[in-house]
């Protein structure tokens, strides 16, 4: 017996409604609206809504999160390096990182579309890998609702913090699958050491990369060329991301052309959180074949106390942000959200076709475009065959 049948379903990118068979959590087949053969454990009607992919969250910070908590007043100093020590000196007194937090906020998410995401979890010497075990054990309670992989990230300087390299080696020993890496001029003040650092664990253990890039202008302009030389040197090709990258969105049109060409060359993805002021340049990158993820970065925490997890709004903001106004151009951000995301972090087999994963968002909304400019409730969520969440509400 089938495991689902979702009835009259308007799949995006088709015309007409179809019927979408799930089977063992993959799709077995679609035909259209009232011809699947066989029948199945579960029906549910879709009604001509708009269904799309499940959302991929490229870039989190479950590990931070205060969600499902008190109230805590954000008391950050300026930039990146008061950020980076309020969570440090508060995290102790805020609680963090706490399982049932994490827990929580993943409730929230999976609400709201995403069946998989890619969250950093800080490691440094004070923390050790209490961050990564809380994660871990969040994701145990979802038990299965949600799927994610984590990112070995040395927040407080992989240099300037002797043995957060040991660490990191450590967690990736234990299954952690990427490296991170964060601002190797800006922040650990040695690029070539902190690449050879980042690399060399992706190396040894077989594992991704993902670095944090804030730095702008030449700075970061250089730091993107380093990264590309050394994807190309290490073979780690379609394995790299570079997050945030603000270098990119305020480079001159002649740097940017030739850093986009060089992400493309060495199939390195970028992570967004589409901020105001420095979205990436997303019809470039799309036209190039470069990748892009939307992320929810931190949701509710001692870095920001804004947030709820939803990357149908990350996809409204980069649209919007973006000067959008065509469908085909709105839809641009639903791909990151979707079909970029996935492609970006590894995540393979999303999609709607037979033997795809059936990882699924039901939508009250008549096509792609108006899906991200109303960012309606999301109606009903499937991951891997299964109705994870209904109305708005876990299941």
């Amino acid at each position: 017996m089938n495991d689902l049948l979702l009835r009259r379903a308007h799949l995006w990118g088709r015309d007409g409604l179809a019927d979408v068979l799930i089977r063992d959590g993959r799709i077995a087949a679609v035909t259209g609206a009232g011809e699947a053969a066989g029948t199945a454990a579960h029906t549910e009607d879709a009604a001509g809504r708009l269904v799309v992919p499940g959302f991929v969250d490229g870039h989190a910070h479950l590990d931070k999160t205060l969600w499902g908590g008190p109230w805590v007043p954000n008391a950050a100093g300026p930039g990146l390096a008061g950020r980076i020590a309020h969570g440090r000196d508060r995290r102790a007194e805020a609680g963090v990182p706490d399982p049932d937090k994490i827990a929580a906020l993943l409730r929230n998410m999976v609400a709201l579309g995403t069946v998989h995401a890619r969250s950093h979890v800080d490691v440094d010497p004070d923390l050790g890998l209490d961050g990564v075990a809380a994660v871990r054990e969040a994701l145990r309670r979802l038990d299965g609702r949600i799927s994610a992989e984590l990112v070995a990230f040395p927040q407080t300087g992989l240099l300037t913090s002797p043995g957060t390299e040991q660490l990191m080696d450590r967690a990736l020993k234990e299954g952690v699958e990427v490296v991170g890496g964060i601002d190797p001029a800006g922040l650990d003040r040695d690029p070539v050491r902190h690449l050879d650092a980042v690399f060399g664990l992706a190396e040894r253990h077989g594992a991704k990369v993902d670095v944090h890039l804030h730095d702008r202008g030449t700075l970061g302009a250089w730091e993107y060329e380093l990264i590309i030389e050394r994807t190309r040197a290490t073979g780690l090709t379609g394995r790299v991301t570079v997050s945030h990258g603000f270098a990119l969105s305020d480079a001159e049109p002649e740097v940017r052309a030739r850093l986009i060409d060089g992400l493309a060359g060495a199939g390195i993805g970028l992570a967004t959180i589409a901020p105001a002021g420095r979205l990436l340049p997303l019809a470039d990158l799309y036209a190039a074949g470069v990748p892009v993820a939307l992320g929810n970065d931190g949701v509710r925490d001692l870095w920001s106390p804004y947030g709820t997890g939803d990357v149908l709004e990350r996809a409204l903001r980069q649209a919007q942000g973006g000067g959008a106004v065509r469908d085909e151009d709105i839809e641009r951000a639903l791909h990151a959200a979707t079909y970029g995301g996935a492609r970006v972090v590894g995540f393979d087999g999303l999609g709607l076709s037979e033997g795809d994963r059936a990882d699924l968002v039901v939508i009250d909304a008549r096509n792609a475009a108006e899906a991200v400019a109303a960012c309606p409730p999301r109606d009903l969520v499937v991951k891997a065959g299964r109705v994870v969440a209904r109305g708005g509400e876990p299941v």
